[in-house]
């Protein structure tokens, strides 16, 4: 049945960012799809850890600050939630920081955090996963959280628009290499959703009416909208895909 297709189960996930917004509700996702799940955050997990194990799936919470990441630290990363959850199949990376500020003001320190974070610490992981898969002898499904921005350029927003662009184009390099190899690389492009990242935006009533004045969904996105396009990106549905940005907008770039 193609319903089958869908299904997680007996697969490990690993979810950066995960302690609460966008993150929590992917792994959350996950494992209702039928998935054990690692989930990373610099905050400790428990919270999410407690709702997985609720679901009747293993969780595992590792706490990890993603900034400076190197390989060696990525590829640890790996091991222990390999070693914990007895193997590792798909690796979510959710993780990500936004600093505001128009561009001619833009700290120096703002623009190496973003980057690092966003862009850099995605590239290593990936890397050490990809590592795991080809060594295991299985297939897996990397998953990148991109955004708008990696379409659009934003406001007052550069190195955020630079590292989502960015990983965009590391979503295609990354399918183009490891794709013959049975390893997918998709990313989801969430549209305005209510995050940390959009309180700003949120707050701001002029420009809060201006975003919303533009989805044709008429409402700002929800953290669980996203759990459907990241199980079906995680599933057996999607082995023919490979190098996809699937925006999840309320339409917002159909305008």
């Amino acid at each position: 049945m193609i319903l089958d297709a869908f299904k997680l189960d007996g697969k490990v996930a690993l979810v950066t960012g995960a302690a609460r917004g966008l993150g929590e509700a992917l792994a959350l996702g996950l494992a209702e799809a039928g998935a054990d799940v690692a989930v990373l955050d610099r905050l400790a997990p428990e919270e999410c850890v407690r709702q997985i194990t609720a679901l009747g799936r293993r969780a595992y919470g590792l706490t990890h600050d993603l900034a400076g990441m190197t390989p060696n630290r990525a590829d640890r990363i790996v091991e222990e939630c390999a070693a914990q959850l007895g193997r590792l199949d798909i690796l979510v990376n959710n993780a990500g920081i936004i600093r505001r500020a128009p561009a001619v003001e833009f700290r120096p320190e703002d623009w190496e955090a973003v980057l690092d974070i966003n862009l850099s610490s995605a590239f290593y992981l990936s890397q050490a996963a990809a590592r795991h898969f080809l060594a295991s002898g299985h297939s897996g499904k990397i998953i990148h959280i991109a955004s708008m921005l990696s379409f659009q350029g934003g406001l007052y927003a550069p190195s955020y628009a630079a590292a989502k662009s960015g990983l965009a184009g590391l979503t295609r390099a990354l399918a183009n290499e490891w794709a013959a190899s049975g390893i997918n690389v998709n990313a989801i492009a969430p549209g305005y959703m209510t995050t940390e990242v959009t309180a700003a935006l949120r707050a701001d009533p002029e420009r809060s009416a201006s975003v919303l004045a533009r989805i044709p969904a008429g409402r700002w996105g929800e953290p669980a909208d996203l759990k459907g396009a990241v199980v079906f990106l995680a599933s057996q549905a999607a082995d023919y895909l490979h190098g996809a940005i699937l925006p999840v907008d309320g339409g917002w770039l159909a305008r």
